[in-house]
């Protein structure tokens, strides 16, 4: 796969995980998909290091302590999903107008780019990234990076709406019977999806989740379950599409993996 050079307005770019342990994040992750660790200090305490998780060299994601008022608020461990924009600033602005709510008004970070992190009107948290130095991932769908972002949302018709007026998404709804799911599709090719909750799961908070590519779904899911790992919703196909299995590292961040193709 050629190096990512740069990520479009409305493109996924960036995956970030925000852990209790570190330490053990970075670990579970370098043994469950072979990624290279690079810490960067950001600060002057053990807990102001932001680690880049790389595969060949390159930047596919991020770790980095959990701030103290995250976990005051009871907030457990997370990924972030982050979306390029032009501007932060107005993507921030818009984001408001179209009836979403602004966590974290825009601001730099450092000479890498500026930011914001926005919640939609269903509650689900993400963020808004305008590349300065730092693109954001340099290897995408291929093993050990990102491959897809997927929103879990109670209102799919409002959701759709909010992020088309934010991003200029389009979609392309499924016809699985008793299945609502839309595909995100942008410069007409599918990067993500929408779904609301399956039948049981009504309880579920809104929220965004990212797909890492693997070689082997079950191998993959059997491994992280040895390294401590949780399956949520254990090694499934997708008819006609793929495979995939849902898995909740040590820490209680969950994530999913997935393999094209039903083998």
């Amino acid at each position: 796969m050629p190096d990512v050079t740069r990520h479009n307005h409305g493109s996924f770019s960036w995956a970030e995980l925000s852990t209790s342990d570190t330490s053990a994040a970075k670990s579970f992750y370098k043994n469950l998909f072979g990624w290279s660790i690079q810490d960067n200090p950001m600060g002057p305490g053990p807990q102001d290091i932001y680690t880049m998780l790389q595969v060949s060299g390159k930047d596919v994601g991020a770790l980095h302590a959990m701030p103290a008022e995250q976990k005051q608020q009871g907030m457990p461990p997370h990924w972030t999903t982050y979306v390029t924009v032009k501007s932060a600033d107005e993507t921030a602005k818009k984001a408001r107008d179209l009836g979403g709510t602004v966590i974290a008004e825009p601001f730099d970070v450092m000479t890498f780019g500026r930011m914001a992190v926005i919640q939609d009107p269903g509650g689900a948290i993400f963020a808004v990234w305008q590349a300065k130095e730092h693109i954001g991932a340099q290897r995408v769908n291929e093993p050990g990076a990102f491959c897809w972002m997927e929103l879990l949302t109670p209102d799919l018709a409002k959701a759709k709406k909010f992020y088309a007026g934010l991003f200029d998404w389009s979609y392309k709804d499924s016809t699985t019977p008793g299945m609502q799911y839309s595909e995100i599709v942008l410069d007409g090719k599918s990067i993500g999806g929408m779904m609301p909750p399956m039948p049981g799961m009504e309880k579920m908070p809104s929220v965004w989740s990212v797909y890492w590519q693997v070689t082997d779904v079950d191998a993959s899911a059997s491994k992280a379950k040895s390294l401590g790992a949780r399956a949520l919703v254990e090694p499934r196909d997708i008819p006609n599409t793929g495979r995939f299995a849902v898995l909740q590292d040590p820490q209680g961040a969950a994530f999913s993996i997935y393999k094209a193709g039903n083998a």
